[in-house]
């Protein structure tokens, strides 16, 4: 009975041997198999994605573009207010020579003017008021 019990012993290893074998090809057949779609599925999304590439690199290079050019606004842009601060302040001194300046001194002028004809005026006056005076004095003087 001993050897039927290693024959039996023996059939159940290579029983289990052969069930081990079965699994392990099975589970290479279902990896091949997964494999071959993960491929499959890589390629596609390959495919999709890649117009997709393309017009974020359209975009990109075109965001380039038009950020070079907000550049080249932003700097003519700032040229053409520093000329227009530059002009305006030779424009402002211009006016002051030209307009301010005189008025002021026409005003000068005209307010020595008035000041000369005050002038006068209280000296003829002050002829009249004596005249006056004397004439008044004498229709008081009794005598």
């Amino acid at each position: 009975m001993e050897g039927n019990w290693a024959t039996v012993f023996l059939g159940v290893i290579a029983l289990a041997t052969l069930v081990m074998a079965a699994i392990q090809i099975g589970a290479v057949l279902v990896a091949a198999r997964l494999a071959r779609r993960l491929e499959q599925t890589v390629a596609r999304l390959e495919r999709d994605i890649e117009p997709l590439i393309g017009r974020a690199t359209l975009v990109s290079e075109e965001a380039a573009r038009v950020a070079s050019l907000v550049a080249d606004q932003v700097e003519r842009a700032d040229v053409m207010l520093t000329d227009l601060g530059r002009r305006v302040d030779d424009t402002v001194t211009l006016v002051q020579n030209a307009v301010v300046t005189p008025v002021r001194e026409g005003l000068a002028l005209l307010a020595g003017l008035r000041a000369a004809l005050r002038a006068l005026r209280g000296v003829r006056e002050r002829r009249r008021g004596s005249g006056g005076r004397h004439e008044e004095e004498d229709a008081l003087f009794i005598g």
